[in-house]
Formats: C-alpha cells, structure tokens, sequence
C-alpha cells in the first residue's frame, strides 16, 4: 500500500504539468492565480517537491479541479455518486457538473401548478435542453411550443422564455447552460 502511495504522489508532478500545458498557461500565470512562486511550481512539476495540501488546494481552486481529479487519485470506496437536488418551489434541480464558469449541466424536474401563468424572462446566456418524460411547455419570444421526451432544443436564453409542464404532468429534463457566445457543437 506503502509503494502504491507514493507512486501516486511521484505522478501527481507530472500531472500538474500536464494539466497547465493542456490549458495553455505559463508558470508564471499559475504563480499570480494561486500566490505560490514559479520556482515552487516548477520543483512541485518536476517532482523535486512533495506536493502538500498547501499547494494543492490552491491549484484545485486555479484550474477548476476537485482534489481527487487533481492528483488523478484511485477510486476508492462506494463508487455511487450521490447528487443533492436542490428545490425551487415547483422545480426539484440536479447539478450534474461542478465547476462555476462554462457549460453548467443540470437535471431539472418541473411539477405541475394550476393556474399557471407564464411569466418570460431573459438573461445573457445559452441553453439546450433534452426532455426526458412528460411535456415542455416552453414559450419562446412570441412563440409556443410543446417538447415531447427524445426531442432536443436550444436557443439564445436573451430571448424571453418560460418552461412548464404541457400537459398537467410532471416533465424531467437534461439541460446545459452556458454563458453567451458557447453553443453545442454538432459532431458527424
């Protein structure tokens, strides 16, 4: 176990440097997000330095990355993830990405209200949506449409919108958010 450990600590060097070389950033960037010398990062990346909690955290917070991904450390224990639904008076969301800029991914359940009415709003931003069981009611700008389970939509969240539930039954949706200018890209 000993051996395995310390193996894991001996890559965690390369990896560093692997994860700053992938994003396209200098030590020296690195040295001005976390407040830790370039010298220090360079041993850190160079596996003169052991890497320590000190250090860590605040590369985790630099590139976005919960500790255990940051280290590439083994799996261990129950391998269930357990996410925490937060609820919005009608609405039940499941966060399905961490990180607080980019594309954000969520499962959203809406429950149904009588006497509903629709109230459009916008904001900056980008959203795609993936209707999962039941029906979305979505008013977009002057239009209205219904989003039956398998169909897919995205728009420019500027544009006045409002979800629902078509059809007096719970609809459960896969939504990505994203800041303005990012879009889904289609591939093939």
């Amino acid at each position: 176990m000993a051996g395995m450990d310390e193996q894991i600590l001996a890559n965690v060097g390369p990896r560093l440097r692997a994860i700053r070389q992938e994003r396209d950033v200098t030590l020296t960037t690195v040295a001005e997000a976390t407040g830790i010398s370039v010298s220090t990062l360079s041993r850190l990346e160079g596996g003169t330095r052991k890497p320590t909690l000190e250090l860590l955290l605040p590369l985790a917070r630099a590139y976005g990355l919960p500790l255990d991904e940051l280290v590439d450390a083994p799996d261990v224990g129950d391998p269930r993830v357990r996410l925490k639904p937060i609820r919005h008076g009608d609405r039940t969301v499941v966060p399905l990405t961490r990180r607080a800029g980019g594309l954000r991914a969520f499962k959203e359940i809406l429950a149904p209200r009588s006497g509903e009415v629709p109230d459009p709003r916008s904001h900056p931003g980008y959203h795609w949506v993936y209707v999962l069981d039941g029906r979305l009611r979505l008013i977009l700008g002057e239009r209205e449409l219904v989003i039956k389970p398998g169909e897919v939509i995205e728009f420019d969240t500027r544009l006045p919108h409002w979800f629902g539930c078509a059809d007096g039954r719970p609809v459960e949706y896969l939504g990505i958010y994203g800041p303005q200018g990012e879009r889904a890209h289609h591939v093939g």
